[in-house]
């Protein structure tokens, strides 16, 4: 399956802030969006970028999977798939999928540092880099080429991630 055209909306899943990042309508480049607060208690996070999503009418939702660099997934994998699927319960019917970020915040800090962001002010957006550059991953490499193996999540997380 190839990469649908429209706009996509990639989401760096942190314990205290998410980064949001879209594409253009074309699907080429991904920009940075916003930094929102984790809202744990009352999720309305999730509600802001179910906002974005459809104020974009965005096509897809990509979400970061962080795995390990042995490719294993460890707890902020299963914590990532779990905010995947309370998410995709709330754009659906649009598509929220997971694909790899593995060193995507090195690489978003790495990239801020090469602009001469001091360290003390990347806090604020490294996030929404961190966003684009999930984001622009899954633009890049075809879907139909198999380099993602990304789980399409629609309304439950994927239960099996429970068991890794």
């Amino acid at each position: 399956m190839s990469r649908r055209a429209g706009v996509h909306v990639g989401i760096d899943v942190g314990t205290v802030r998410i980064g949001v990042a879209a594409s253009d309508p074309d699907a080429r480049i991904a920009f940075p969006v916003t930094t929102l607060r984790r809202d744990t208690r009352l999720n309305s996070d999730l509600d802001e970028i179910a906002m974005i999503v459809q104020d974009r009418h965005a096509v897809e939702v990509v979400v970061g999977l962080p795995t390990r660099l042995s490719g294993l997934p460890g707890p902020a994998a299963r914590q990532a798939r779990a905010y995947a699927g309370l998410l995709a319960a709330r754009v659906a019917p649009v598509p929220v999928r997971l694909v790899d970020e593995r060193l995507t915040t090195v690489v978003a800090h790495r990239r801020m540092a090469e602009r001469g962001l001091r360290a003390r002010d990347r806090r604020a957006v490294v996030d929404q880099e961190a966003a684009v550059q999930i984001l622009q991953s899954a633009l890049d490499i075809p879907r139909d080429a198999g380099a993602s193996d990304a789980v399409a999540t629609r309304r439950e997380p994927d239960r099996r991630a429970d068991d890794t």
